[in-house]
């Protein structure tokens, strides 16, 4: 399998299809198959008013009304023959690749037609040719064409016109993919030229990645997660218990939990805007806009989102979780020892000034944030951030993603409030765990405000434009003493 044509761009064939009226198409089309596959795409063929020749090993046993109205049932070698006397030449290979070498017998009925092959990779990363080249190799008098097979059944049921959904198509020969990208755009699809029949085995494989783009922030934030839990664990369960026999194992399926939630949501949430930081200090430090960041980087920026979500998971988690701490049974016991304890040593009036202002504070601080990360993660839905305008979403993502960070730190300040200046905090040598969350976005802060000093801003937004250090710009213009720079 060639993985050099997918990591070139797609070419959207939408420009190249509307240049074909969609009449174009064939008078009949054929599918060889009936399985469920076979019968959804017959569907929309009908509905898009093609003729449709379903060819099965054995149609007797077909149970009525299968397959919509409409539909010719034939034997294999039927529907090929009707497929030539009406001049078609699109043929469906709805079939599992081990079944294509009972179609050898009709390999002279299958010459100089189009054969779409639909069908996935059986495993990843198993190299070797693809199915559609396999096909290719066995028919070599058609066209194969790779096409389809990124959709289900239930996907192409969902109504004709759905263009919610990418048909990818590859072939070699040119003619024969035109006309399955038309094919694909008049049943509502957007259809997208991939490239030769050398990337179908990328093709093939992908519907079978399981979130690909998720697997770096996931490992991120389980990472992140597994260290604070197993740090508050390790301080507020098993030293105390070691240290003075006192049993807090209660406190791991919640407490614990609670107190992890937060840190990763903040640290996760600081993660997304790191990324750019360092970029923007990498094009300060070259001069130029014109070098590639390490694909590290690369990697990284195109993360921000999957990060920023898992961030807002966290987030809402440890809101659901703290509102669940005051009905459990562990707090309905504490709240009666303290106040027996009150009656027992005569206070008549327990408020504390200063405590209802740091609860007030971090309560309402995390509630602004929460919500803000609320916004961000709706704009990150298609068609939310598809109805914003360039500046808008820049706005949104950048401007108020550090309002979000901002009021998210703030939060966590106001809960140590001064906790962290006391001795006692640090029991067994260990900070408390909120002063640790609190590192990475404090320094993305810092970052960030130095970044709006004049003397960075300005030069930035010069690189950006197109300007250049003198080590980077060509000799010529070196001499000339000219500036200039690509919009």
């Amino acid at each position: 399998m060639a993985q050099s044509d997918m990591s070139a761009p797609l070419l959207d064939s939408g420009d190249l299809v509307e240049s074909v009226a969609l009449s174009v198409g064939d008078p009949a089309v054929c599918v060889l198959g009936s399985g469920d596959f076979s019968r959804s795409l017959s569907s929309r063929l009908r509905g898009c008013g093609c003729r449709v020749l379903v060819g099965s090993r054995d149609p007797q046993r077909l149970a009525p009304g299968l397959f919509p109205e409409g539909t010719e049932l034939k034997t294999q070698r039927a529907a090929l023959e009707a497929l030539a006397e009406a001049g078609g030449s699109l043929v469906f290979l709805a079939l599992y690749p081990e079944h294509y070498p009972s179609l050898l017998a009709l390999r002279p009925l299958l010459a100089g037609r189009t054969l779409v092959d639909v069908s996935n990779a059986s495993g990843l990363k198993r190299g070797g040719e693809s199915n559609a080249q396999r096909l290719a190799r066995m028919f070599p008098c058609s066209s194969v064409v790779k096409g389809f097979n990124g959709l289900s059944a239930w996907t192409l049921l969902t109504g004709a016109h759905d263009h919610s959904r990418q048909v990818l198509v590859c072939g070699d020969c040119p003619s024969s993919k035109l006309s399955v990208l038309v094919l694909a755009q008049r049943l509502g699809f957007r259809a997208v030229d991939a490239g030769g029949l050398c990337a179908s085995g990328a093709l093939e494989e992908a519907p079978l990645l399981l979130f690909p783009s998720w697997r770096g922030p996931l490992l991120a934030a389980a990472t992140l997660f597994t260290f604070f839990y197993l740090y508050t664990a390790l301080k507020n369960v098993l030293m105390p218990y070691l240290d003075r026999g006192e049993n807090n194992l209660y406190h791991l399926p919640l407490v614990t939990v609670n107190q992890a939630l937060p840190a990763v949501a903040l640290v996760t949430l600081a993660l997304v805007y790191l990324p750019g930081l360092l970029a923007s200090v990498l094009q300060l430090y070259r001069g130029t806009k014109y070098k590639r960041f390490p694909d590290w980087l690369d990697r990284w920026m195109c993360a921000r989102k999957q990060l920023g979500l898992l961030s807002f998971l966290c987030a809402a988690l440890h809101a659901v979780y703290s509102v669940c701490l005051s009905i459990r049974r562990a707090s309905g016991y504490m709240i009666l020892n303290a106040a027996y304890r009150q009656v027992k040593a005569g206070v008549e009036n327990s408020w504390v000034e200063t405590q209802v202002w740091r609860s007030d504070l971090y309560l309402s601080s995390g509630i602004l944030g929460l919500g803000v990360l609320c916004v961000l993660a709706l704009t990150s839905l298609p068609s939310v951030g598809h109805a914003l305008n360039w500046r808008e979403f820049t706005f949104v993502q950048s401007g108020l993603g550090y309002t979000s960070l901002v009021l998210s730190v703030a939060h966590v300040l106001f809960f140590g409030w001064d906790f962290a200046l006391h001795p006692w905090a640090y029991q067994y040598y260990l900070p408390p765990v909120f002063l640790l969350s609190l590192l990475l976005p404090c320094c993305v802060l810092i970052g960030r405000c130095l970044l709006l000093l004049p003397c960075c801003s300005v030069r930035l937004e010069r690189i950006r434009r197109g300007w250049e250090s003198e080590r980077h710009r060509p000799k010529q213009t070196q001499d000339n003493g000219d500036v200039f720079g690509d919009v």
